[in-house]
């Protein structure tokens, strides 16, 4: 876990019980938390202590419409509205490659569905007053990271890591010059340190 390594404490909320132990054994305090049907007041109450927050969650594949619905705009308004209501600032959001533009003709209709909660997420956060980053990453692999990539306002459509979007993320994080921002990533040639840094000059 990158952030346990820097250092950082980390909370993370998760739909399943089991996956409670195995972040434990990477040195996340992990809890379970549905958040297709939590209270944002509630979720406040346990996020006490925290300073930022990463919304990465997703219905998954295989998941029909209304889950695309409940979790990837729902969950993510409910986390931001808890947050809110914490008085945690910083937010960075993982949506989706495709939000720029209106979904094609031809789109699939799951997949358009999850388009449209992306896209309904994303627009969600900029109204509020929160130091928000909105990342949206190509087609993830599970291949080995790379610790290269491309990362701007607008890049042409490929294939990232799950690794290096995660080592992306913790360097969104600590990045608070990315405010106020949405960034589009692939895999590419550049270091992701220089990547982030890059995005901000």
């Amino acid at each position: 876990m990158l952030l346990t390594q820097r250092g950082d404490s980390v909370l993370g909320l998760v739909r399943n019980p089991d996956h409670v132990t195995e972040l434990g054994h990477l040195g996340v305090t992990a809890e379970v938390a549905e958040l297709e049907a939590a209270d944002a007041s509630r979720l406040a109450d346990r996020l006490s202590g925290v300073d930022a927050a990463v919304f990465a969650a997703g219905a998954g594949p295989g998941s029909g419409a209304e889950r695309k619905d409940t979790v990837d705009r729902g969950a993510s308004v409910l986390l931001a509205e808890a947050c809110q209501q914490a008085g945690i600032r910083r937010f960075v959001q993982v949506s989706s490659m495709g939000t720029r533009s209106p979904n094609p003709p031809d789109v699939d209709p799951v997949f358009g569905a999850y388009l449209d909660a992306k896209r309904a997420a994303e627009q969600d956060l900029r109204e509020r007053d929160l130091d928000w980053t909105i990342l949206r990453p190509g087609r993830l692999t599970d291949d080995p990271p790379t610790g290269r990539v491309m990362l701007g306002t607008e890049v042409a459509r490929d294939a990232v890591t799950r690794a290096d979007v995660a080592e992306v993320l913790a360097a969104l994080l600590a990045e608070r010059r990315t405010a106020g921002m949405a960034l589009e990533l692939v895999n590419g040639d550049v270091p992701v340190t220089e990547a982030v840094g890059a995005a901000v000059e």
